[in-house]
């Protein structure tokens, strides 16, 4: 019954932003920003079910359903074949950019924190790799913005999410292990074996299954177009749940089961799209109210001088120059590449990575590196929002005149 008051609170907020929404999308004031200042300002007046922290069961259920519907629905947006194929703007920053990322964050944040255990610092860094498009909504939707750019930047925050999943889970286990366990050899092939093996066969054959049934009773005129929209939740729960079953991952089979859906009839992916997309952000936007409402006033006491640094980097160094390098080729102008630099929102991926890391470990110990991430998406949140439209507007501007 605790948990009641906040699901009621959400659910009005969302309603009455809903009232507003088309405005917003014209205005430098996101969704996600509305959610975690609203949350801030309320968190003094507490919920019941707050009082918990962020070891309220409410967070642990809301974090692992919409991490599962995240992974699954993006991945399921990608044309992989196609990605592979072409090799272009996308695929760079997935396997050039991504990994540089990873590593100049782990560099630099050695350099800041030289008293901070290795495994914390890698997993600091690998949780901020990922993007959320969302966060800059304004310039995946403006027809002032190049096509190849918007496709660049919506692919890329489609699947760095679960391409930086498996490392996260790694330094997971590290953390979990005593000193002799990470020192055996036996120890990382179960893991490597439950995790990355069980995963990704489990969860593609329910992704590849799943989405071949729904095609075949589509094209017989079995199913209709609502429950064909309900499939998104049903197959990243079943894979989900089918991994977990066999003691593989079950976020790595949500996503593998959104990569492989069987699915190919354009209309039917579209609508299982739409629906998971719509469910995932009203998930999502429940998630931005918990940041609001308990990680900030949580962590706002670990941010020091370096705390500030480092998060101030990732948004700018640590993105940009490993985008920088990785669409050396392109024949991009400098400031496409500066564009999509800059457009790497830190969002809704770390977040909920940052809760799994919360439900594996818990947060004695981790204060420091938690408190980090925290500021980071916050300040992301609010830069990369606010700026989404006047930089999309100064982009397309600058790019009219060199045409």
């Amino acid at each position: 019954m605790h948990e009641f008051p906040i699901i009621i609170f959400a659910a009005l907020l969302t309603f009455i932003f809903g009232l507003f929404s088309r405005l917003s999308e014209r205005s430098p004031i996101t969704a996600p920003m509305v959610f975690v200042a609203v949350g801030v300002i309320v968190s003094p007046f507490g919920f019941d079910a707050l009082k918990a922290g962020i070891n309220a069961p409410l967070v642990r259920i809301i974090a692992e359903v919409t991490l599962v519907l995240v992974l699954f629905v993006d991945a399921s947006t990608i044309n992989l074949p196609q990605l592979i194929r072409e090799r272009g703007i996308p695929f760079r920053l997935l396997f050039i950019g991504l990994p540089l990322t990873m590593l100049l964050g782990v560099l630099l944040a050695e350099l800041i924190f030289d008293q901070m255990n290795i495994w914390l610092i890698a997993l600091m860094a690998f949780i901020l790799s990922p993007t959320d498009a969302a966060l800059g909504q304004a310039v995946v939707t403006s027809p002032m913005v190049p096509e190849n750019i918007k496709q660049a930047i919506n692919v890329e925050s489609g699947l760095n999410d679960g391409i930086a999943l498996p490392p996260i889970l790694v330094c997971i286990a590290g953390l979990s292990a005593t000193a002799a366990e990470r020192a055996g050899a036996q120890y990382w092939l179960v893991f490597t074996m439950k995790q990355f093996l069980f995963g990704p066969l489990l969860g593609g054959l329910v992704g590849w299954a799943g989405g071949a049934l729904v095609d075949r009773a589509s094209r017989a005129g079995w199913m209709n177009s609502t429950f064909q929209r309900l499939t998104a939740g049903s197959l990243a729960v079943l894979a989900f749940a089918l991994a977990e079953m066999f003691h593989g991952n079950g976020f790595i089979a949500a996503f593998f089961g959104g990569l492989m859906l069987g699915t190919h009839t354009h209309v039917v992916r579209e609508r299982i799209q739409e629906f998971g997309e719509a469910e995932g952000q009203q998930l999502q936007l429940f998630v931005f109210l918990l940041l609001g409402l308990i990680l900030v006033p949580k962590m706002a006491g670990y941010w020091d001088g370096r705390a500030w640094l480092y998060a101030i980097l990732s948004l700018t160094v640590i993105r940009m120059l490993p985008v920088a390098i990785s669409l050396i080729g392109t024949k991009l102008t400098w400031p496409s590449v500066v564009f999509i630099g800059w457009f790497g929102p830190r969002g809704i991926a770390s977040i909920l990575y940052l809760l799994l890391v919360f439900i594996n470990l818990g947060l004695v110990g981790y204060e420091q590196m938690m408190a980090i991430i925290v500021l980071t998406i916050l300040l992301s949140i609010f830069l990369h929002g606010i700026t989404a439209v006047p930089l999309s507007r100064v982009y397309a501007e600058r790019a009219a005149r060199n045409t």
